[in-house]
């Protein structure tokens, strides 16, 4: 068995490390190619592969066609999960891609559509992500409407401030700016505390930590 996870942003690099503990290959964010690449480095074909963070607008893209290639011409498992990986996932997955979390659910289910919903700008050398995932905002805000921190109302209008911005300028702090005067003050309060705070939900860093288990755990139970 050789399993390998293309992984940047979404997932911290020391929880990666932690997690696979030397059970799968960490590889940086997808490109156009470089699954294939996997196949000519005349080392042990992977088995299993995790599709969690890609790049879209640094380089091209990783393309549909070449995960149905290393499925059908390698007999690859392949799991899509977080950013790009769950956008994949959502397009193949009657064609043997496993998606994995709630973002690739809100794919599939047409709740959100298009790159930018998961697309971010990061730091090259550390991962760090520079600005929040349209879709981490959109979890986040139905959790503080779920948990009753905000109105229905408040909560839509802090997505609908948030998807007004082009996406390497959303953070929390920019949507907060935004709807500074244009909601009540104590609900901004409250929506600012909880998004500051440890219990607002990272669905990206959740759903590739879930990524990260499925495969190894299938991965494993493969290899036994």
């Amino acid at each position: 068995m050789r399993a390998v996870v293309f992984v940047g942003p979404s997932v911290p690099p020391e929880t990666v490390r932690q997690m696979v503990d030397g059970r799968a290959e960490v590889l940086p964010p997808v490109r156009r190619g470089d699954i294939h690449a996997l196949y000519r480095d005349g080392a042990a074909k992977p088995t299993h592969i995790g599709v969690i963070d890609g790049q879209f607008f640094q380089g091209l893209s990783i393309s549909p066609k070449e995960i149905l290639a290393v499925m059908d011409d390698h007999g690859a498992k392949v799991y899509g999960a977080a950013s790009i990986g769950a956008l994949r996932a959502a397009e193949l997955h009657t064609w043997g891609m496993t998606g994995i979390g709630e973002i690739f659910e809100m794919y599939r289910d047409g709740r959100v559509d298009g790159d930018d919903e998961v697309a971010i700008t990061y730091d090259e050398d550390t991962l760090r992500p520079l600005c929040e995932p349209m879709v981490n905002m959109r979890v986040a805000f139905d959790a503080a409407r779920e948990r009753g921190i905000v109105s229905a109302d408040v909560a839509e209008r802090a997505v609908e401030a948030a998807k007004a911005l082009y996406f390497p300028d959303r953070t929390y702090r920019r949507v907060l700016d935004e709807l500074a005067g244009t909601i009540p003050a104590g609900d901004h309060a409250r929506l600012a505390a909880f998004l500051e705070g440890e219990e607002a939900p990272d669905a990206k860093r959740a759903d590739g930590i879930a990524l990260l288990e499925r495969m190894l755990a299938d991965a494993s139970s493969s290899a036994s």
